[in-house]
C-alpha cells in the first residue's frame, strides 16, 4: 500500500475532525479499504470516522474543493467491491455514527444512524415487542447504512420484501454537500418525486446516508422450520408451489449437497437426516395451529408420493429450528477460505426451473474441474452461484476463467430478462456486465442522475459505472 497522506491534507482534516477520527496507518487502511471481496487490493489514502452529520457535510465540502474521492464504509460485508478503495481514495467509515435516535410505538418506526449493526436493530425492535424483518447471515456485522445503500434482501424477502420496503425516511448528504430530509417518515406522501428511493441501492454514488427511519412490524408467531432432501431440480418448484398454497411462508431457501458438506466439515454439525440428496429446501412458516401443522405434514406426504423429496424433518423446538437454519446460513463463511467467485442472479419466480436447468448445464460444461456451490432464495427467484478456487490456481487465472463463463451466464440472464445482481449490488465486480440488465438509455439516465447529485464525481467513483 503506497498511498501516503500529506501533512497538508492531515492538517486540513484536523480542522473539523479530532486526531482520533483519522487513521492513516497501513493496518487501518488495509482493514477499512476493502469489503468481503478479495479481488481488488485496497489502497486508500486514509480512513476518517465522522461522528455527526455536520462532520459528514464538512468532509464532503472539503472533498469537493480538493477533488478528493470518498468511499463509504459500513460493516464491509458487501460482495461486489462497492466498498473497496483501491485508488488513493479517502475511506469514510460510519462505525461511530451508531446510535438509535428515536422510537415511536404508535407509528411503529425507529430512527437510527447508519452505523447501527443490523442485529442490534433487530434486538432493539424485539425489546419493544416488535420485529425488524430484513435478515441475513451477516446480521452481526452489517450496518443499516450499507443495507440501505445496497437495498439488502436476505432470507425472508418472500414474506417481508427488501430493505426498500422498510425505509420510511432518510437524511442524506449529497455529493454537492446538501443535507436532504427525504419523506420524513410519512406513510402517504404524493408530493412529487420520492428521492428517497434513488438513494436506496445507490451504493454511495449519489451521497451518504446519515440517518434512517425504518418501519417495524409484529413478530412472527410460532415459526417452524422444515428441511427437505430433494433428488432433482424440478422437485424444488413443485415443493414451493405446494408450500405456497398451504402455508404462510416466512422463507423458502435452497442449497446443494456440496454446500451442506462444507458447512458440516467447517462447523462440526450433524446431517439433519440420513439420506443425502443433491439439493435441499428449507421452509420457514408460521405454525399457529394444529390445522397449520397438518397442512405442513400434507406437503411432506405429497412430496414423498410424487417423488419431489426423498427425506425431511420438521423442527420440534426453537433450538432445532436454529440448528436447521445454521445449515443454510453458515454456507458463506464455510466456503470463504476457498476464495469463491460469486454470482448473484435473479429471474422471475415462475422462470426459476428453466433458468436453473440452463445454468446447471452451463456450469457443468464449463467448470468440469471446479467445485461449484449453489444456494439461494428460490422463493423470490434469487440464486447464488459460488465457484471455489482450486488451491494450485493463481487468482488472476481463476478470475479470468470465471469471467469467461460470466458471458454465458449473463446471456441467459438477458434472455430471461433477469438481473446480474439480485441483492449484492453492482460495485466493481458486476460493473462490466451492467448492460445485460439495464439498456443503454436507462444507463444514460442513471449517469445523468449521478451528475445532478454528485457533479464533481467524488462519491464512490468507479462503482456501478465509470
Amino acid at each position: 500500500m503506497n498511498a501516503v497522506i500529506s501533512d497538508t491534507l492531515l492538517a486540513d482534516l484536523r480542522a473539523f475532525l479530532d486526531p482520533a477520527q483519522i487513521a492513516s496507518d497501513p493496518d487501518s487502511r488495509q482493514y477499512y479499504g476493502r469489503d468481503w471481496t478479495r479481488l481488488y487490493p485496497p489502497e486508500p489514502l486514509a480512513v476518517v470516522f465522522p461522528g455527526t452529520t455536520e462532520q459528514v457535510q464538512q468532509l464532503v465540502a472539503y472533498a469537493n474543493r480538493q477533488g478528493l474521492a470518498l468511499v463509504p464504509s459500513g460493516g464491509r460485508t458487501g460482495l461486489s467491491g462497492a466498498a473497496v478503495a483501491s485508488h488513493g481514495e479517502l475511506v469514510v467509515s460510519f462505525e461511530r455514527m451508531n446510535r438509535i435516535l428515536a422510537f415511536n410505538a404508535i407509528d411503529r418506526y425507529v430512527t437510527c444512524q447508519p452505523g447501527v449493526v443490523t442485529e442490534v436493530l433487530q434486538q432493539y425492535a424485539r425489546a419493544q415487542g416488535l420485529f425488524y424483518p430484513v435478515d441475513f447471515a451477516a446480521r452481526g456485522s452489517s450496518h443499516i447504512g450499507g443495507n440501505i445503500a445496497t437495498n439488502a434482501g436476505g432470507i425472508k424477502v418472500i414474506r417481508y420484501g427488501l430493505t426498500r420496503d422498510w425505509v420510511m425516511g432518510l437524511k442524506v448528504v449529497t455529493g454537492k454537500g446538501d443535507l436532504l430530509n427525504l419523506n420524513k417518515g410519512l406513510v402517504k406522501n404524493a408530493s412529487g418525486y420520492d428521492l428517497r428511493h434513488l438513494f436506496i441501492g445507490s451504493e454511495g454514488t449519489l451521497g451518504f446516508i446519515v440517518e434512517a427511519t425504518l418501519k417495524l412490524t409484529t413478530t412472527p408467531r410460532s415459526p417452524s422450520v422444515m428441511l427437505f432432501g430433494v433428488p432433482a431440480l424440478d422437485g424444488i418448484m413443485a415443493i414451493f408451489d405446494a408450500c405456497q398454497n398451504r402455508l404462510s411462508l416466512n422463507a423458502f431457501e435452497f442449497f446443494s449437497e456440496k454446500a451442506l458438506r462444507h458447512v458440516l466439515a467447517k462447523n462440526g454439525l450433524q446431517r439433519p437426516f440420513e439420506t443425502a440428496t443433491p439439493y435441499y429446501v428449507l421452509v420457514e412458516f408460521e405454525n399457529t395451529s394444529q390445522e397449520t401443522l397438518d397442512a405442513a405434514l400434507a406437503v411432506f406426504e405429497q412430496g414423498g408420493e410424487e417423488g419431489w423429496l426423498a427425506d425431511g424433518v420438521i423442527s420440534q423446538s426453537e433450538s432445532q429450528a436454529a440448528e436447521l437454519w445454521a445449515l443454510r446460513e453458515r454456507i458463506s463463511e464455510s466456503i470463504s477460505s476457498h476464495t469463491p467467485y460469486k454470482n448473484d442472479l435473479s429471474v422471475r419466480v415462475s422462470q426459476v426451473p428453466a433458468f436453473l436447468s440452463e445454468v446447471d448445464a452451463v456450469l457443468s460444461r464449463h467448470y468440469p474441474d471446479f467445485e461449484v456451490v449453489w444456494f439461494g432464495h428460490i422463493g423470490d427467484g434469487n440464486l447464488h452461484v459460488n465457484v471455489l478456487k482450486p488451491p494450485a490456481l493463481d487468482m488472476d487465472s481463476f478470475v479470468g476463467k470465471c469471467q469467461t463463463v460470466n458471458q454465458l451466464l449473463f446471456d441467459a440472464i438477458a434472455h430471461y430478462e433477469g438481473s446480474i445482481s439480485a441483492e449484492h449490488g453492482v460495485g466493481l465486480t458486476k460493473k462490466p456486465y451492467l448492460g445485460y440488465t439495464r439498456d443503454a438509455a436507462e444507463i444514460a439516465y442513471m449517469r445523468a442522475m449521478k451528475q445532478v447529485f454528485d457533479p464533481n464525481g467524488i462519491m464512490n467513483p468507479g462503482k456501478i459505472f465509470d
